[in-house]
């Protein structure tokens, strides 16, 4: 295989605006199908030079000729999805969060790994190389031993009627929309698990989702990290991490994309200030990784453990918001 041959399930505004794009801007993949339950795959198919629109998720994956699909359907329909297209023999990069809780994750993972087809949740920002080039910082001892990380990701939801993101049985909320990101950040940036997570929010009324989130943990290293999520706040994106010599900033941490592509690294110490500039286009290096996975058949199971120890500590936020006190790992 020199070419991944994807299929889309759903129209949804990330695929037609980020995803399909990204997929025909790297040379080893093709979008050769979308398909949409409301009648508009055909519009799209012929907007974004897609050859064939299907009315039915069903009918794409019987598509022989597609070898992957990507799945950024709403969140509580993510593990059928998921089984449906591995039970085809489809590779999958499904949209976070992958599921709703770790024990549906890892079930959604081993049904994958049974049917030999490759898995990998949507975390496209972690493809950016600012990220790396954090921990090359951190391991020239630049901020000297790492005590505290923080990271911030909200925006303002306008649409509180409509938006699926407003919508508990569809796993909408914060924690699921971008406190994941924040999770995800401060354990793959710190390389270490939690020991005890601590949440709290702000519960829509209406709704019972939670608008805004806060938590706190103790990792494995000692390291303590703190994340905010919000639907109620303006647009953030950033880390910080605290050592006992200086201090790293990411303010365009989990969409450089916005500002095409340009991801910023503030590093603070005792010689200074100083600003770095790396660029990267993580919707393409995030296609490119699970295609060349496919086209080589690469293991994937490092991404798979990932999204399933991301689940579990979603799983914890949740847990503790509800029963209003600390959990324990």
């Amino acid at each position: 295989m020199h070419k991944v041959r994807w299929g889309i399930l759903s129209t949804a505004n990330i695929a037609l605006t980020q995803v399909i794009p990204a997929i025909q801007r790297y040379e080893n993949t093709e979008v050769v199908a979308i398909a949409s339950r409301s009648g508009k795959a055909q519009q799209a198919a012929d907007k974004l030079n897609i050859p064939k629109g299907y009315d039915s998720y069903e009918a794409l994956l019987e598509d022989s000729s597609i070898d992957a699909v990507y799945i950024p359907l709403p969140n509580h329909l993510h593990k059928h999805w998921v089984m449906e297209a591995a039970k085809r023999g489809k590779h999958i990069l499904c949209e976070k969060p992958a599921a709703l809780t770790a024990d549906e994750t890892a079930e959604m993972i081993q049904f994958c790994r049974s049917h030999n087809v490759k898995f990998m949740e949507a975390f496209m920002y972690q493809f950016h190389p600012q990220h790396h080039r954090v921990k090359e910082i951190l391991a020239s001892d630049a901020i000297g031993e790492v005590k505290q990380m923080r990271a911030s990701f909200s925006f303002y939801l306008d649409d509180r009627v409509t938006n699926i993101r407003m919508n508990k049985e569809m796993g909408g909320g914060s924690i699921y929309d971008v406190g994941c990101y924040c999770i995800h950040a401060i354990r793959n940036i710190l390389e270490s698990e939690p020991l005890s997570v601590h949440a709290n929010a702000r519960i829509d009324s209406e709704t019972g989702i939670d608008i805004t989130s806060v938590g706190s943990m103790i990792l494995e290293n000692g390291t303590v990290a703190t994340f905010d999520c919000s639907f109620d706040t303006t647009f953030r994106n950033e880390y910080e991490i605290i050592g006992t010599k200086g201090r790293i900033h990411v303010p365009r941490a989990f969409r450089p994309d916005v500002v095409g592509g340009e991801g910023l690294i503030l590093i603070q110490n005792a010689e200074g200030e100083r600003t770095e500039k790396v660029s990267g286009d993580i919707y393409r290096s995030e296609i490119a990784h699970i295609s060349q996975s496919i086209i080589r058949d690469l293991d994937l199971s490092a991404f798979e453990e990932n999204t399933t120890k991301n689940m579990r500590v979603i799983d914890a936020c949740y847990q503790s918001i509800e029963l209003g006190k600390r959990i324990d790992f």
